[in-house]
């Protein structure tokens, strides 16, 4: 059989393959609510047969979104709209998840099709002050982000935890916290966005000191029956920023806190990084990680093909892989891969006479 269509068990949760719906925004929520359009958009990748259907970045406070369409679980109200979401998604024989963020300086921004009419929300059209480790904004037009006072640091972490509270009410059985691309925890592990010179800034423990604090954090909500996963952006490609090396460290200090596998994305820090993409050029990164940090991985990026996602698999470079534009294009894309590699999946009863 092909390993993509493998079981993998992570804690006390199976997963029917490895095909991984990767949190893509969708910019269509009010007030931070899901709507009928992520209804249909999640569920969608369930009935494909997606193992882990990923809810996008969904941030822990208003100021956490990075547009005011953004997903939101400050409310238990939030947790109500994912609720029907989450039920749907299990009836499929998939995995719920949801991805707890904090935009940081990246917050406060229009969605992408509309950036064309400039990189800020004013405060009277919904947008606000961003907040990030240092007074440095993402790039020209962006908003100025306030320097965080260490009150705010505890606070984020804190709303971390009560996020990670609101998902297990609203059936998530899988939760990933968002440290890459950028957004506020990755702008406390860089240095080329943290310059603070308290305990949170200047050396390799001191940037990472957020993060554990907030993995620490929902693991205390989080029950220890579930996975907990998280995304790094590996390197800024950037020469002096956050590296592989450093993500190494990260990920096996984040397995002693209670992380079970490492989404390895990459970039997004800063504007204007020579990245060199092409099919499965981040894939390294997840198996330097999985190789050195003694944990699992997931590859993402450009990953379009079954036969290169069960190359992935194969040679040991990643335990799954997260799909994005692919599952975009195709929601079936795990039903077309079985057939291109000979697996035989269950259909939906619904669509047999379509098999």
């Amino acid at each position: 059989m092909a390993i993509l269509f493998s079981p993998l068990k992570l804690r006390g949760t199976e997963f029917k393959n490895r095909i991984f719906v990767s949190p893509m925004c969708q910019y269509s929520s009010q007030d931070g609510l899901a709507t009928d359009w992520h209804f249909v958009h999640l569920g969608s990748r369930a009935v494909g047969g997606a193992a882990l259907v990923m809810v996008e970045a969904t941030a822990v406070s208003p100021e956490g979104r990075i547009s005011p369409q953004d997903s939101g679980l400050w409310s238990d109200a939030h947790a109500e709209a994912f609720a029907k979401i989450t039920r749907f998604v299990k009836e499929q024989g998939s995995v719920p998840g949801i991805q707890l963020a904090h935009a940081g300086r990246k917050a406060s921004t229009p969605p992408p099709w509309e950036k064309g009419q400039g990189r800020l929300v004013r405060p009277e059209d919904g947008g606000w002050m961003p907040i990030a480790p240092s007074a440095i904004p993402f790039d020209a037009g962006y908003p100025g982000p306030r320097e965080m006072t260490l009150r705010d640091i505890r606070l984020v972490a804190a709303q971390f935890g009560e996020a990670a509270g609101r998902a297990l009410n609203a059936g998530f059985d899988l939760l990933e916290l968002h440290f890459a691309h950028g957004y506020l925890v990755h702008e406390f592990l860089s240095p080329l966005s943290n310059r603070r010179e308290d305990a949170y800034g200047g050396s390799f423990e001191n940037r990472a000191r957020l993060s554990i604090e907030i993995a620490r954090a929902v693991r205390e909500t989080w029950p220890d029956r579930l996975p907990l996963f998280v995304r790094l952006s590996a390197t800024d490609w950037v020469k002096g920023g956050w590296d592989l090396e450093s993500s190494i460290e990260l990920s096996r200090r984040l397995k002693a806190e209670g992380v079970d596998l490492i989404d390895c994305s990459s970039g997004a820090l800063v504007p204007h990084a020579q990245i060199p993409a092409g099919p499965g050029y981040q894939v390294p990164f997840a198996a330097a990680i999985r190789r050195e940090a003694a944990i699992p991985t997931a590859a993402v990026g450009f990953i379009t093909d079954p036969a290169q996602a069960e190359t992935i698999l194969a040679t040991g470079q990643a335990d799954a892989v997260f799909l994005a534009r692919a599952l975009l294009r195709d929601p079936y894309w795990p039903l077309h891969a079985a057939k291109a590699l000979g697996a035989d999946v269950p259909w939906p009863v619904q669509y047999l006479r379509a098999r």
